[in-house]
């Protein structure tokens, strides 16, 4: 059951607080350009450097692995020593590796690619301790409204992705460079920018988290999931039904998505779409991903984390069955924009709930968790993606994206009528 929290407008956000938060957006807006990115033209480099649409998942897997990966031991190192070190030491990884992916095109080598890729990616999985920082910084009743406020800093990313693949793409000829490899080259100037901003933020969120009271006073904490940082455990978390189902929410919507970015490059590259046109279908995605989270944040403080994750994740199957199963531009952009808006609704509200039930110096362990999850249901689907586009066709991909959403909904089914 879910606790009762304050209206926002009962609490009063300190200066401080709104100067961080910014902070966070801002350096989220710039470093979290490389997302989109990576996801819109990654597949179409695989296929490039290998010449096979098998391996067509094989860049969105290595995400998943990297966040599956990282996201545990990098939440570790935040409880232990402050959100600031574990975020720039993720961005700074995420610059090498966007070099190591624009150098693999040239060289045509999958193995450089392969690691690149996996670089980029863990840095970027570090990074997303950016919401763990967030997260510190309020109390509940406000905490989901706030983490939408940072996913909408990436509203500047998604903008600036298709600008780099169009310019890449006009460009690359004149300067003899590939059209793939260019907008990697561009990427580090905007990662060192976000750096810049993280310096800014003070003191570090997880000080503010332990005397969150100073800032927000008569605020109400939750019970937490433990009471004392050395009792954290995995099991414990796995033991209590709202985070087990916030979980698997967050990690189906994740892996319908993961199936469907995919899928999405690869069905308007089929039907003779440029760079430039998939790029801005990728461009509308992410402003399903991002562009509402702030209402959506604002809808799961008011009326319950639960009441916005389930239909976020429902929203996200209705996506999915767009997108495999026409094949007109618009339609498929419709439908890769519900898969955004769904996965943003189920992740707003899951991580808001996990953060609700885990103290400040466990936090960055807590999501991380989810985060590893998240990271873990990413791998599988780039291991069944690119084998069933090859051999049985887009719709086959297409309905395991489907299936991944209906998998929470069940849980949830099944967990009303018993409780």
């Amino acid at each position: 059951m879910l606790q009762t929290i304050a209206p926002p407008a009962k609490l009063r956000v300190p200066p401080l607080i709104k100067r961080n938060t910014a902070l966070v957006a801002l350096s989220q807006s710039f470093s979290g350009a490389g997302m989109p990115l990576a996801y819109g033209i990654g597949p179409l480099m695989v296929v490039a450097v290998t010449g096979s649409a098998s391996l067509a998942g094989l860049s969105v897997g290595l995400f998943g692995l990297s966040r599956f990966l990282v996201s545990y031991p990098v939440g570790k190192v935040t409880d232990s020593y402050g959100r600031k070190p574990g975020i720039q030491l993720g961005l700074a990884i995420a610059l090498v590796g966007a070099l190591l992916v624009a150098w693999s095109v040239g060289l045509k080598s999958i193995v450089v690619l392969t690691a690149g890729l996996l670089v980029f990616g863990m840095g970027m999985a570090a990074a997303q301790q950016l919401r763990v920082a967030v997260a510190d910084m309020f109390p509940p009743s406000l905490r989901a409204e706030a983490l939408g406020y940072v996913a909408l800093g990436s509203i500047v990313g998604l903008a600036i992705s298709p600008i780099l693949v169009g310019a890449a793409e006009r460009a690359a000829p004149g300067l003899g460079q590939d059209p793939l490899a260019l907008p990697w080259l561009m990427l580090p100037v905007l990662i060192v920018a976000g750096m810049v901003l993280v310096t800014f933020i003070r003191p570090d969120p997880k000080e503010i988290g332990r005397n969150l009271a100073h800032y927000f006073p008569g605020a109400a904490s939750p019970r937490p999931l433990e009471h004392a940082a050395q009792s954290f455990s995995v099991m414990s978390m796995w033991r209590h039904a709202p985070i087990r189902l916030a979980i698997v929410a967050n990690a189906a919507a994740q892996g319908n998505m993961a199936i469907v970015m995919v899928l999405t490059s690869l069905v308007l590259h089929h039907h003779g779409h440029s760079l430039t046109a998939i790029a801005f279908s990728h461009m509308f995605h992410t402003v399903g991903m991002f562009g509402f989270t702030i209402p959506l944040g604002r809808l799961a403080d008011r009326i319950g984390r639960e009441q916005v994750m389930y239909p976020g994740v429902a929203i996200a199957l209705i996506g999915a069955v767009l997108v495999t199963f026409t094949g007109a531009f618009w339609l498929v952009t419709l439908g890769t924009f519900l898969v955004g808006l769904g996965w943003a609704a189920a992740n707003v509200a899951a991580t808001a709930l996990i953060a609700d039930r885990a103290e400040t110096a466990e936090r960055g362990r807590a999501i991380g968790v989810s985060e590893s999850a998240a990271g873990a249901i990413t791998v599988v689907t780039a291991l069944v993606t690119g084998p069933l586009v090859q051999w049985s066709g887009l719709p086959a991909a297409g309905m395991v994206a489907v299936l991944f959403a209906v998998v929470p909904l069940a849980m949830a089914a099944v967990h009303r009528l018993r409780r």
